[in-house]
């Protein structure tokens, strides 16, 4: 029983034509060229012809199509301003696009899950689904209790469409390269597929829910529904109303933008401090701003969505990371080049200079030099023509640095919530929240003699 939309030949063909009319494009563009038209402005138009097919194509389907559409969102702003409104407005109708379950599925997989009296369990039920999602839709109801809840139910065949999605994206990866400038495509299809198993298990994404549910029950910045039911293909969770991020990105006040930033950017930071786990799908479509934060109802709050895909680092995140970055902004070279071949982030078949390697991350990590960073789409298409520029000291350099497995996810969604604090445009206090919550950051003080961590 498989209601995903398309049946799985028509799914194939759809996702196979798309290389076939990227090559075509890419011919076209070839031919622009040969008569004189600049080849900036030809490569332009091919990636928002790329980008306007590409959406719409995934947009018509869920599995792995929406599950990759919704990693790319977030890097809209890394594109020129001329192709990223076109690919903005399909990214915004991708979720919307994807049609519902019939009702009938609905109730035979709550029946199959739940039982024949799965309707007892609600005093409420929508048959109309409030959002669609990669692997599932959401219904909202009011529990037996009395708590108005959202029933997450699982697409039949799910799992099926998620990998033979991925697997044909796989198998033409390097096509759609030129859509994100310094994004190498194909590590992130494989990571997705990495993570297929976990976002299925909705047993695993109850647990981590829950855990971040308790953890921050009663915080004045972050909000976590609480875990009400789960079983195989059905997760009920207390239900939250407030302003999707998408709303903020398009129509939100500087002052909504700004509030939505900092918490977005503390989040991240303090979740693994405090969970063990990082939220590692951090596009718009799971975040809402309530209100009623630490101020009164004029403030705000954050509300996080959508466990199912989770990084698990007991010690929160890599002290590593937050060594290197200080020492990055100390301008210590030497000590930060030392740091990244321990860790593998530079092969030991390979030498780089250590001072070429200080001036390759010293933009990057620009929001931390500062008390205050305010990301633009402007500032995140300069740091990715600097990375994807062949011309360029920092592509050179760039293609010669190592990821290490372990850093894989964390590096994803670290560049995730940049481009969404980008899309944004919020003015955020991100050293405030390193030196809080991110291990290294800060130098330990000396006990009884021993060195700090800059001095060991």
């Amino acid at each position: 029983m498989s209601d995903l939309p398309r049946k799985a030949v028509t799914r194939t063909a759809k996702l196979a034509a798309l290389p076939l009319g990227i090559a075509g494009r890419a011919t076209w563009g070839f031919g622009k060229r040969i008569v004189g038209e600049s080849a900036e402005l030809v490569g332009r138009e091919l990636q928002q012809r790329t980008a306007e097919q590409l959406f719409k194509v995934l947009g018509e389907l869920k599995g792995g199509a929406m599950k990759f559409g919704q990693a790319l969102s977030v890097f809209e702003s890394a594109l020129p301003e001329e192709v990223a409104g076109p690919y903005r407005a399909a990214l915004t109708k991708l979720q919307e696009a994807a049609p519902p379950m019939p009702t009938r599925t609905v109730h035979a997989v709550l029946e199959e899950r739940l039982g024949e009296g799965w309707h007892e369990l609600f005093l409420e039920f929508e048959d109309k689904p409030a959002a669609a999602a990669s692997i599932g839709q959401v219904h909202r109801g009011v529990w037996h209790d009395g708590r108005e809840v959202a029933v997450k139910v699982q697409y039949p065949g799910a799992g099926e469409a998620l990998l033979s999605d991925l697997n044909q994206l796989s198998r033409f990866s390097r096509l759609l390269g030129p859509l994100i400038p310094g994004m190498d495509i194909k590590p992130l299809i494989a990571e997705l597929k990495d993570r297929v198993s976990e976002e299925l298990d909705y047993g695993l994404e109850a647990q981590a829910q829950q855990a971040h549910a308790e953890e921050f029950t009663d915080d004045p910045d972050v909000v976590v529904p609480q875990v009400v039911h789960q079983s195989d293909q059905v997760l009920v969770t207390e239900w939250i109303d407030g302003i999707p991020l998408s709303e903020i990105i398009s129509d939100g006040t500087q002052e909504q933008r700004d509030r939505a930033g900092q918490l977005l950017a503390r989040f991240l930071f303090s979740g693994p401090a405090r969970t063990g786990l990082l939220h590692a799908d951090p596009h718009p479509g799971n975040f809402r701003l309530l209100p009623g934060g630490p101020e009164g109802e004029d403030d705000w709050r954050l509300g996080v969505l959508d466990f199912g895909t989770v990084d698990r680092l007991p010690g929160g995140l890599p002290a590593t990371i937050g060594e290197s970055l200080r020492m990055t902004l100390d301008g210590e070279a030497e000590a930060v080049y030392e740091l990244l071949c321990a860790e593998g982030f530079v092969k030991e078949t390979i030498e780089l200079d250590p001072e070429a390697v200080l001036d390759y991350l010293l933009p990057i990590i620009e929001p931390a030099q500062v008390e205050e960073f305010t990301f633009t789409r402007g500032w995140m298409r300069s740091q990715a023509a600097r990375i994807a520029d062949p011309r360029s000291p920092a592509y050179q350099l760039g293609k010669q640095l190592n990821l290490p497995p372990s850093y894989l996810l964390i590096h994803r969604v670290t560049l995730s919530t940049i481009g969404v604090l980008c899309q944004l445009g919020s003015t955020v206090r991100m050293r405030e929240e390193l030196e809080e919550w991110l291990p290294g950051f800060v130098p330990e003080d000396p006990v009884d003699g021993a060195p700090s961590v800059a001095e060991a």
